[in-house]
């Protein structure tokens, strides 16, 4: 039975999809429009009470929040498609640790800068120009770190491809496209390449491919 995706044009579904597409996993997706409000739907609700995206549903198992699906597939389906996790009990420990990295230092600031620069025209409420600077002063920093670190590895938990790297598309796509802030990656040469290296993954191509973003 294949996993079904809800919402898979949006940027954290991206992410469970890359992985499942990295995993050899089946999937189908369920399409939703947040402009609409699809995801305040009472039945929608019953599902995910918080109202987000992305949720899966496997069978009879139920799932939400990106980064804890892409954890259980990865898991569940070790041995089969690309090893997303290590193959050390060493090696997880970092791919966990900067999973962790990216969900509480990367993604916050490139979060507020999407609904800032992207997403407030569009919903038609104000774009606070002193977020966008404190925003973009924070990623700067935490990309700082990340060229320290990619001057000594490949990727960011080693010389393998892993969740963390995964997890960083989805957002830093929006970061060197429609936000056309690329220069905050290229000014740096190892995050520079480290982009390059993951954003032209055929799994990554293929889901954008397929679910183009709203914005």
């Amino acid at each position: 039975m294949a996993v079904k995706v809800y919402g898979p044009t949006y940027a954290s579904p991206k992410r469970v999809l890359m992985c499942l597409i990295e995993k050899e996993i089946d999937f189908e997706v369920v399409l939703l429009d947040i402009f609409k409000g699809d995801h305040k739907d009472p039945e929608f609700l019953k599902l995910q009470p918080f109202g987000q995206l992305p949720l899966v549903q496997d069978g009879d198992y139920t799932l939400y929040e990106s980064r804890a699906i892409i954890r259980y597939y990865a898991e569940k389906y070790k041995s089969q498609g690309t090893d997303l996790l290590g193959k050390t009990i060493e090696d997880r420990g970092l791919v966990e640790q900067w999973l962790e990295v990216e969900a509480q230092h990367f993604h916050p600031p490139i979060y507020d800068l999407v609904l800032h620069v992207l997403f407030a025209p569009v919903l038609g409420t104000p774009s606070d120009a002193k977020v966008i600077r404190e925003s973009e002063e924070k990623l700067g920093k935490v990309l700082d770190i990340y060229e320290d670190r990619l001057s000594k590895s490949k990727y960011l938990a080693g010389d393998f491809f892993s969740l963390a790297d995964l997890s960083h598309l989805p957002f830093g796509h929006y970061l060197m496209n429609q936000m056309k802030k690329g220069y905050m990656v290229r000014d740096r040469k190892h995050v520079s390449a480290w982009w390059d290296d993951i954003s032209n993954r055929p799994s990554w191509n293929r889901v954008l491919q397929l679910y183009q973003y709203p914005i």
